[in-house]
């Protein structure tokens, strides 16, 4: 009988055992990037305004410098953009993601012994 097995793996970065940062604000910064909006950040990803607003406000508050900074509005309309903290963050997070996946994949095997 065959079936399917893998190893799921889920990390989160704490400062002061508290939750900072993990998979959901890595993938909420994403979208700010690519829609320079907060609101269609949430909105992606299926989130409230205002859930979304407390985890950038809680990157800003709580990471070495603000992650995110929003523009007023004005002839060209106000929006939202990463800092270069917050794009270091960013690819620092995806690539600790990237190694953790290699390791899981290379021991695969532990898979045919279950």
């Amino acid at each position: 009988m065959h079936r399917k097995t893998e190893i799921r793996i889920r990390h989160w970065i704490f400062i002061d055992d508290i939750k900072f940062f993990g998979p959901g604000r890595y993938e909420l910064l994403e979208h700010i990037a690519q829609t320079g909006s907060i609101s269609k950040a949430a909105s992606a990803m299926g989130l409230s305004y205002k859930k979304a607003w407390a985890m950038v406000d809680a990157m800003n508050t709580n990471g070495s410098s603000p992650y995110v900074i929003t523009q007023k509005g004005g002839t060209h309309g106000g929006g939202t953009v990463l800092t270069d903290t917050g794009k270091q963050v960013m690819e620092a997070y995806k690539n600790f993601n990237e190694k953790l996946l290699e390791t899981v994949k290379a021991e695969k095997e532990l898979l045919s012994v279950i």
